[in-house]
């Protein structure tokens, strides 16, 4: 038996896939798929069973198109709201066996209405569960996001505690969890940085796991989770409701004088630098957002219907962008921009600069008889766990549709835990006319560093 582990950066996604006896099945694949038939074919095994966990939200399901390529059926719960044409629905304990593996599903709603989670047992060491792919049901640390459907948030968050108590948690304690996200992801606050659990570990430190019913759909019920613009397209491509995604996009290199008459046209020049070099050398129309930071922040400023060109701190680069901006369904990437900033610099074209500052300039300009408007771009939860006095909170996704209410005469910091979001939205800001934005380097690490006061007290 062997089980492989797929991980996409940036969406902290995990996709499996496991094997025994010249055969496999993948659980979860993202839309690169050439990874996980790469991963089937190292192991000597063709692919002949796809699982899909539940509904991705934030992240295009490749599983439509590993089927195509291998003839492998595509499993999935069952839905009261959509069909999925190109999968087949599971029942509840249906059973999978090849070699000396089993596969066994179990309904474990809460997270979405379909959530399945699926059961790995190893037939020669008997019948206890070695494993279970989980899904978004149950996170190493946390539990999984039951915001999806407000109308029903009590009931939801019902379902997912009777999901963890009555189907999972009675695996065992020897049983590996193998959930479809790690630390990072949107889908959980608290994931823990660790890539390995089990259920006896979670049952005893899993603070969500500690709390009886009431208390826990209390606390699900009180989360604050963010649900970009691109979940939608997730969503309707998830269901089968997009075109055929077919192969990665290859973009090509671009000179400076294309890719200024491709913007004349409308395309998006995407900026991929490093935070600080995108604040010493900012490109005033350019969409900023540094290449780790890509998978969870380009979806909230990139627009689908317009083609984007890349601009690339390293051409070797140009695969990781490639592959996260397809695992959210951008395929429009018309290009990059050939020998990256120095032939964009070299060619003439306009640079501005994004000020920074460190937070020993922001306490004596917050003192100043004329301070700036501080902007805290974290998450709303971090923000009322400490802040700023005086500071007002917009998230650093959401920047764009507040831009308008911000003065536009007067000066602004952007601020969060380290600068690199600020620097996001201070970009963003400069980017709609601006002009007086600074980004605060070190942002809250280094003002508690310092010893400086903090509002707002810890959130229990």
């Amino acid at each position: 038996m062997q089980l492989t582990t797929i991980i996409s950066e940036g969406l902290a996604h995990r996709a499996y896939v496991v094997s025994d006896a010249g055969m496999a099945a993948v659980i979860d694949p993202g839309r690169d798929i050439d990874r996980c038939l790469e991963a089937a074919a190292d192991a000597g095994c063709r692919i002949i069973h796809i699982f899909e966990t539940h509904r991705n939200e934030d992240y295009i399901s490749g599983a439509a198109e590993l089927s195509q390529r291998t003839g492998a059926p595509v499993w999935r719960g069952k839905s009261p709201d959509f069909n999925v044409p190109y999968a087949r629905t599971i029942f509840p304990e249906q059973r999978f066996e090849f070699g000396e593996l089993r596969l066994t599903a179990l309904e474990t709603p809460g997270h979405t209405d379909d959530s399945i989670s699926v059961v790995l047992t190893h037939l020669a060491t008997g019948d206890s569960p070695v494993g279970v792919f989980i899904g978004d049901a149950l996170f190493v640390g946390d539990v999984g996001r039951t915001d999806f459907y407000p109308d029903r948030a009590e009931a939801v968050a019902g379902l997912l505690f009777d999901s963890l108590h009555e189907r999972l948690l009675p695996l065992g304690d020897q049983t590996i969890i193998y959930p479809a996200h790690g630390a990072g992801s949107v889908c959980g606050a608290g994931i823990a940085k660790r890539d390995f659990s089990t259920i006896g570990e979670e049952r005893a430190n899993n603070p969500r796991l500690q709390l009886d019913r009431a208390a826990f759909i209390a606390a699900k019920t009180a989360e604050h989770h963010y649900i970009p613009p691109y979940f939608a397209r997730m969503e309707a491509a998830n269901i089968g409701e997009s075109p055929e995604l077919g192969p990665l996009p290859a973009p090509q290199s671009m000179s400076v004088k294309q890719v200024r008459e491709s913007m004349k046209a409308g395309a998006q020049l995407l900026d991929l630098r490093g935070d600080q070099a995108i604040a010493g050398a900012c490109i005033a129309e350019a969409i900023a957002v540094p290449l780790d930071m890509l998978a969870s922040f380009g979806g909230w400023f990139l627009k689908y219907d317009r083609p984007i060109v890349l601009l690339l701190e390293d051409p070797k680069d140009l695969d990781k962008a490639v592959r996260t901006l397809v695992r959210i369904g951008y395929d429009r990437l018309e290009g990059f921009v050939g020998d990256g900033f120095e032939a964009w610099s070299t060619a003439a074209q306009p640079l501005e600069r994004i000020e920074g500052i460190d937070v020993h300039e922001l306490k004596r300009r917050l003192a100043s008889g004329e301070p700036p408007l501080l902007i805290d771009v974290r998450a709303l939860d971090e923000y009322e766990s400490g802040h700023i006095d005086p500071s007002v909170h917009h998230y650093v996704g959401q920047i764009e549709a507040v831009a308008p209410e911000v003065p536009a005469e007067r000066a602004l910091v952007t601020f969060c835990n380290s600068g690199k979001r600020a620097l996001v939205a201070a970009a963003a800001l400069h980017r709609l006319g601006h002009a007086q934005v600074s980004v605060c380097w070190g942002s809250m690490k280094a003002w508690k560093v310092s010893g400086y006061a903090v509002a707002g007290g810890q959130k229990t």
